[in-house]
């Protein structure tokens, strides 16, 4: 095994850059002539220095300490150039060795010196100010690298007979041989793996500052000291905690990222806005999506990366994925005839040379705002412009932005000192650039928001021609060409992959929750797309409706969702300084007096250790988020250190205070580099050995995520079933696997059981036809005015006789009517809901016979007819499946009812339009899905079912097949004023980890999957009203933030399944929460800390349930019920019954009844509950038998009522049931048919609710009333 390698501090190496001695040796010679000779010069490295740093007085501890723990990765020897000597002396093997120097394998130095002096290197008569400019480098793997350069000007003195005759370079004013004054450049530059282009600046300027006050000798020693300063200073972790180094006389603060995902950000971001007008920045954001070659001009070399840079940051999370090169030296200007895509920048000397000799660039000139296109035919390139309406929300937030810091200060006092007025200066733009990032990132969202409506996540496939036909005409030639890079390839990944970025959580903020509640077939996401950008106009806010209780469910209709409105953040108009909205800490690191010296490098770990132990003590409970910073920054110092099984131990604590900043890889590396006997003491501690078994096992186990992203394209092969599912999903028609087999029956009619490709292409090409004639709505504005919001007309007959006058039948998802021609009016058929009848029929005319349809309505006493002829059977069809899909919604209070009975319609268009043959009829009425339920099964519900249940939702939509629903959990909403949602939700824990969350106000989804593990979840507890506490039979607690929806926390104590989590409402000021897993093992939790406040082990194993009540714990087992002190003290057991141990039950959940003293408890695989006496252990326990029920699965207390899950028989089939039982008279109070399948799990909400989840043949939650 290869030595591992420490996490690398912010230098990767510090290089001096300057003419070469033997040249300016002869400039010198001359000059004492009395000749000046300015001749241009060739750079070369004159030093490098790079960790590690040779330490004086190292000791013998810290070298074994490091044996096995390198500082740096891979590396390889670097030669300088050697110089010959004045009188030609050998130099010695000591002197040639000292030539060779080892750096950084993936760092090139020698195109460093061009780039070090770009314009070239110059002697000059007169001195010129230090300068910077900056430089990024990438590897062959797009890994990049980051250079920050100062060049400075010095006067050369020649003193003959001094150090040899060799030359020195004198930094003081004062010297004692004079000569022509000649004043020749050198550079410093720093290179990091960081770009912390502020803050290296801000360090070399404190570093020319020493090199001025210093004599000459201890030149090359200052540099030395200040690169191994750099080089232990360590990269701050992701979020909100800045690090500050006292460099003299300036105190230089590292900004961290804002999260591992975001990039980190020391430049000011509003630097092209000072350049370009809004209108040429979104050009130059064109240019940058359509991956144009791009050639950045400008006269100052420091603004070429820094432009370029800020709009790298505009683009995230979006990568530019060509070549980056912000900086050409002269020696590089043929790189702009590279033929593919790149960014690249040149002196604003070159222009006019490139825009003569060059062809097909976008040449930006940032001095003077402009861009031009170097084409001998401009016409040849194009620059689409950014889609319209993206583009007039971007330029209208762009406009509310404050760009001048003179401004600011214009009415405050002026800072005492240099570091009050840095401070200031940093707030403001700190703030700033937190502004700029969001309306850049909303111009992102803007352009890309309805990608993911054109996904297929199983298949991993993009349609991008359906995608394109949502997007106005207009800005077709903008996504044409985007569409086809390598910038959206790699982001389509990322929306395939389902990773929750800034993107991500930006498109989810600013959606509309109307948008997840009832996906209606062809629902025209480009119209929502723009009256949803246009709500989001800050002329266009509405304020926020606080919901902190449950609806009344009577009045929640399909169609009657409330939209939930998202405010946009408008800059403050107001005058004063403005701070950060999200207020950074600052971490003071310590002095570092002597870096080269080893001694006191250990006391500066010691001491930073020290500090960081410090600020933990006395930070609060409830800053989890900072502290897993400092636990982070400490685990690095005893990586440094070598203290190892520290390290590990406070990178293991990062899993229950913010798992999101977890250094998987850098803690795989310092585990496989245990030393043996360090190895043996990590597997004794109970916390490092599930470290070890978690990291490495998974790291054996890992799977390569699937990076495919596949375009849709029609099949050009015969296709069985299986091939056929996979097509049908591909193209987005539909997804439910069984309405796909029931149209693969249906166009394989009179053929073998495999499809056409020539009938699939004519299928999908008129559902694609029809979808594009609904998304059109190109009807009179009579017929317009007719239609309800949210309705839509999804068929239309041809020009038809009925007994109304002549017009075009039009159904939509709620009703048939009829377009009477001749006159722009409506005439109402008869809504779904109010069908009695409909009949396939003939009427004589002459001697015809011709096909008609009658409808008989509730609502009118004469019926509807209609001479359909050729059109009659296919719309019969149709209209009954509605009517059979309308019913079904109303009887089972189950909206998504007639969404399936839309979409099976629609599919029996497409199929009798695409067949074309006699048995084109026969062929859709295959997909008569809910017309053929109600021939077979009676579709009402009981009435006592009925008049209970009042809605049903589905967490499993969008999936391919029903998920179970094992946990459910309600939280009630907040009344805060603040801008985050406190709405009450509903929690839902399916299959595999999958957590989906429902707005309970709305029933809408508002999370549409939050991944918890990817095992089976068993319990859910909601924690301090801001957690979700959710137990996993992988033994693991995830917490879930309930604000920012995401995991990023982990209890991982337990070492089997979880089975419950419990809060003590009366632990006093130290709340606590306790666990049980399935061995008996029970913790009890510090909320605030998330410690393990103490813990015990019950003496029964194969726990199935925990409660709480007053100073006890009740535990449920197999074999008997527990009541235990919270303690763990055991207080009395209920054991099994002898009938029940003989049939082999074992008890499986329990109730508590503590003001009536009575301990309920139901056994698997049984229809009978027992109900215990707590104040009379010795009297037996009364039974209480369920009718027609087969297993008990669950129970809740709601009020004085026991509310029982079960598997039981209803209707002659095997269904969920749910049995009510009044507590007082412990009878059987209502008998519910809840579900198709079983039921999983029951919760309650407020008590006047009670939710049901089921199994995975129906995978619904149901919700009733609670008397």
């Amino acid at each position: 095994m290869e030595d591992a390698e420490l996490p690398s501090g912010l230098l990767e190496i510090c290089a001096v850059i300057g003419p070469n001695t033997e040249k300016i040796r002869e400039i010198g010679k001359v000059a004492q002539k009395g000749i000046r000779s300015l001749q241009d010069l060739e750079p070369e490295i004159l030093s490098v220095f790079a960790p590690p740093f040779a330490l004086k007085e190292e000791t013998p501890a810290l070298a074994n300490s490091q044996s096995n723990f390198h500082r740096t990765p891979k590396r390889r020897s670097f030669r300088k150039k050697k110089e010959k000597s004045k009188d030609n002396v050998q130099t010695n093997d000591t002197d040639s060795a000292a030539e060779d120097i080892t750096v950084p394998k993936d760092i090139d130095l020698n195109g460093l010196p061009g780039l070090c002096f770009p314009g070239g290197l110059h002697v000059t008569l007169e001195p010129i100010e230090d300068h910077f400019h900056f430089l990024v480098f990438t590897d062959v793997c797009g890994n990049r690298t980051y250079g920050v350069v100062i060049q400075f000007y010095r006067s050369l003195q020649v003193a003959l007979g001094q150090s040899n005759g060799q030359a020195f370079w004198d930094f003081s004013a004062n010297t004692t041989t004079k000569t022509c004054d000649i004043f020749v450049p050198l550079a410093v530059c720093v290179i990091s793996r960081y770009p912390y282009y502020t803050a290296l600046k801000d360090c070399l300027s404190c570093l020319m500052i020493q090199l001025k006050s210093c004599r000459d000798s201890e030149t090359e020693v200052r540099i030395k000291e200040f690169a191994a300063k750099l080089a232990l200073i360590p990269n701050p972790p992701p979020g909100r905690l800045n690090l500050m180094f006292d460099m003299e006389p300036l105190h230089i603060v590292f900004p961290s990222r804002e999260d591992p995902d975001s990039p980190i950000i020391d430049l000011d971001l509003h630097l092209p806005f000072l350049c370009f007008t809004p209108k040429l920045v979104l050009q130059i954001m064109s240019c940058i999506l359509t991956e144009q070659r791009i050639v950045f001009f400008s006269s100052d070399w420091a603004l070429l990366t820094l432009i370029a840079e800020c709009f790298m940051m505009y683009l995230h999370p979006m990568q530019w994925q060509h070549t980056f090169v912000p900086i050409l030296s002269r020696q590089m200007l043929d790189f702009i005839m590279a033929p593919t895509s790149f960014l690249m920048g040149c002196h604003l000397d070159h222009y006019e040379d490139i825009l003569k000799e060059a062809e097909d660039l976008i040449l930006i000139n940032i001095d003077y705002g402009t861009i031009v296109c170097s084409s001998i035919n401009e016409e040849d390139v194009d620059i689409p412009d950014v889609p319209v309406e993206a583009a007039e929300l971007f330029i209208s937030r762009v406009q509310t932005l404050q760009f001048h810091y003179d401004l600011e200060l214009s009415h405050l006092s002026a800072p005492v000192d240099i570091a009050s007025q840095r401070m200031r200066r940093r707030l403001w733009q700190q703030n700033l650039n937190s502004e700029v990032q969001e309306i850049a990132l909303q111009l992102i969202v803007d352009i890309f928001r309805d990608v993911k409506g054109h996904l297929n996540y199983e298949h991993r496939v993009f349609n991008s021609e359906e995608f394109l036909k949502t997007r106005t005409r207009g800005d077709h030639p903008f996504y044409k060409k985007v569409l086809d890079t390598y910038t959206f390839h790699s982001f389509l990944k990322a929306r395939l992959n389902k990773k929750i970025d800034v993107f991500a959580r930006m498109e989810l903020n600013t959606s509309t929750e109307v948008d997840g509640h009832m996906s209606l077939p062809f629902d025209n996401s480009r119209r929502r797309d723009m009256d949803r950008m246009k709500r989001f106009r800050p002329e266009h806010m509405f304020s926020k409706k606080l919901v902190i209780s449950m609806p009344n469910l009577l009045d929640v209709g399909a169609n009657d969702v409330p939209v939930r409105h998202f405010s946009l953040r408008k800059t403050n108009q107001e005058n004063g300084l403005k701070m950060p909205t999200n207020t950074f800490c600052v971490f003071q690191l310590p002095p570092i007096k002597f870096p080269l010296v080893s001694r006191y490098v250990q006391n500066y770990y010691l001491e930073f250790n020290s500090k960081l132990s410090d600020e933990m003590k006395h930070l609060p409970p409830e800053n989890s988020a900072l502290l897993a910073r400092y636990y982070y920054l400490r685990g690095l110092v005893c990586l440094m250190q070598g203290r190892l099984l520290n390290a590990l131990s406070d990178f293991q604590n990062l899993i229950k205070t913010d798992i999101a900043i977890f250094p998987i890889d850098l803690v795989k590396k310092v585990l496989l580099s245990l030393p043996p006997s360090e190895k043996q003491q990590a597997e004794r501690k109970p916390e490092l050995k599930w470290l070890i078994s978690q990291v490495l096992e998974k790291d054996r186990e890992g799977v390569r995520p699937d990076d495919r992203v596949k375009k849709f394209e029609l099949p050009k092969t015969h296709m069985h079933l299986n091939d056929f599912v996979r097509r049908v999903q591909e193209s987005g028609i539909v997804k439910d696997k069984d309405t796909i087999c029931r149209l693969f029956d249906a166009l394989t009619v009179g053929h073998q059981k495999q499809v056409d490709p020539d009938i699939f292409k004519h299928f999908y090409t008129y559902w694609k036809e029809t979808e594009a004639e609904v998304e059109e709505n190109n009807l009179p504005s009579a017929v317009k005015a007719f239609l309800e919001k949210n309705e839509f007309v999804y068929k239309l007959s041809s020009s038809v006789k009925t007994s109304y006058g002549v017009g075009k039948i039009a159904m939509t998802q709620k009703r048939l009517f009829l377009l009477l021609e001749g006159r722009a009016s409506c005439a109402e058929i008869a809504t779904f809901r109010n069908i009695e009848d409909v009949k396939n029929t003939t009427v004589s005319l002459f001697v015809l016979r011709i096909p008609t349809l009658r409808i008989k309505s509730s609502s009118r006493k004469e019926n509807f007819e209609a001479n359909l002829k050729s059109e009659c059977d296919l719309w019969h069809l149709m209209i009954k499946e509605m009517w059979a899909g309308r019913k079904m919604a109303d009887d089972h209070k189950d909206p998504q009812y007639i969404q399936e009975a839309l979409t099976n319609a629609l599919l029996m268009d497409s199929v009798v339009a695409s067949l074309q043959t006699s048995k084109a009829i026969y062929a859709a009425s295959k997909l008569s899905y809910f017309d053929q339920m109600k021939k077979e099964v009676p579709m009402m519900l009981p009435i006592t079912t009925s008049e209970t249940l009042k809605h049903r939702i589905n967490p499993s939509t969008g999936e391919t097949v029903a998920q179970p629903v094992d946990v459910l959990l309600y939280t009630p909403g907040q009344l805060e004023t603040s801008e985050r949602d406190d709405s009450p939700k509903l929690w839902c824990a399916l299959a595999e980890g999958k957590v989906v969350v429902f707005n309970a106000s709305t029933w809408s989804v508002q999370q549409h999957s939050i991944r918890v593990g990817n095992a089976k979840l068993n319990c859910m507890t909601s924690i301090e009203q801001n957690q979700v506490w959710i137990g996993s039979s992988d033994s693991i607690i995830y917490i879930i933030n309930t604000h920012s929806m995401s995991c990023n926390k982990q209890l991982t104590e337990h070492r089997t399944e979880l089975v419950d989590i419990v809060l003590d409402a009366h632990a006093g000021p130290r709340r606590i929460a306790y666990s049980c897993s399935t061995d008996g093992n029970v913790f009890a939790w510090d909320i605030n800390t998330l410690k393990v406040h103490y813990k015990f082990q019950l003496q029964s194993q194969n726990v199935t349930s925990m409660r709480t009540h007053d100073d006890l714990l009740l535990f449920c087992t197999r074999d008997c019920v527990l009541i235990t002190k919270k303690s763990g003290l055991l207080l009395q057991t209920f054991e099994l019954t002898e009938n029940l141990r003989k049939i082999g039950s074992t008890f499986y959940c329990i109730q508590l009844f503590s003001d009536r003293g009575q301990l309920w408890a139901s056994c698997k695989g049984s229809n009978e509950i027992s109900v215990f006496d707590i104040n009379n252990f010795s009297q037996p326990p009364q039974k209480i038998l369920l009718q027609d029920c087969t297993d008990i699965t669950c129970m809740l207390k709601v009020k004085q009522q026991i509310w029982v899950g079960t598997k039981g028989i209803a209707q002659g089939k095997s269904k969920g049931k749910i049995y009510v039982i009044n507590v007082e008279t412990r009878s059987v109070a209502k008998e519910l048919v809840a579900h198709l399948d079983i039921v999983k799990s029951l919760c309650s909400a407020e008590d006047r609710y009670v939710l049901s989840g089921s199994g995975k043949e129906d995978g619904k939650v149901a919700i009733w009333k609670v008397e």
